[in-house]
């Protein structure tokens, strides 16, 4: 007797989806829809189950989801959790995780700069307050003040960048650039302190788009800016290090 061949599985079985991933779904659409704003108090826990019709435990364990991606937060002192908005910086942090996750290189970050950078300078050039100009004065000053192998030079360019991005007025902006230069931190600050006069060309290229920035000449703000992403990529060069080496965390 001819035994039947299994036909070929068309679909997989469908995977239950665990209650709490269901309560924080229904919450997070809530906010996203704007039917909760930031600083809205959510129900307290045993509302929430009430209203669910979950334990309790579904409901602090979708909680800390929502915390973790930053859309709710409990305020010192406070019983209940309020609406919250993801911090800029907690959404680098993710994104970056992102870019070493997907093996992004040196060269596919920097190409993206290029296109960015510039005209976030340029933004900046016509929308610019005097405090901003302090503070990129302040982060300018602390790159040159900052010694050789000191990890903290890093972050001190990186803040520059962001200082110019919020001085874009513009948050789209500033929240797709943010984690670009952090991406680059662990291997820019080895190329500062290997590449002859890397540190001064990054301070000069400062220095210019500030001057830039005060004058409120936009296209020499772009132009400094486009000229300062470019010398990353030739001090890189210079390192040795390669510009499809994938970035790290």
């Amino acid at each position: 007797m001819q035994q039947s061949v299994a036909e070929p599985r068309l679909f997989e079985p469908v995977e239950r989806e665990p209650a709490y991933t269901r309560v924080a779904g229904a919450i997070e659409t809530k906010i996203l829809a704007r039917e909760l704003r930031e600083g809205d108090p959510l129900p307290t826990e045993t509302e929430l189950a009430q209203q669910f019709r979950v334990h309790r435990s579904t409901v602090r364990e979708a909680l800390r989801r929502l915390e973790s991606a930053g859309l709710i937060t409990r305020p010192p002192g406070a019983k209940r959790m309020v609406v919250s908005r993801p911090a800029a910086a907690q959404l680098a942090s993710g994104m970056r995780h992102a870019l070493v996750l997907h093996d992004a290189t040196f060269v596919a970050v920097w190409e993206a700069m290029m296109v960015i950078e510039p005209e976030v300078a340029a933004l900046a050039a016509q929308r610019r307050t005097q405090a901003d100009l302090a503070m990129l004065i302040a982060a300018h000053e602390a790159f040159k003040a900052s010694p050789k192998g000191d990890p903290h030079a890093v972050e001190i360019v990186a803040q520059f960048f962001e200082i110019l991005g919020a001085a874009s007025r513009n948050q789209v902006l500033v929240l797709a650039k943010q984690s670009l230069t952090r991406a680059l931190a662990p291997s820019l600050l080895k190329m500062i302190d290997t590449v002859p006069q890397a540190r001064s060309r990054i301070a000069d290229a400062q220095r210019r788009i500030i001057v830039s920035l005060k004058e409120k000449n936009v296209e020499e703000a772009r132009r400094w800016m486009s000229k300062h992403v470019r010398d990353f990529k030739r001090g890189y060069e210079v390192a040795g290090i390669s510009p499809d080496t994938p970035i790290s965390a």
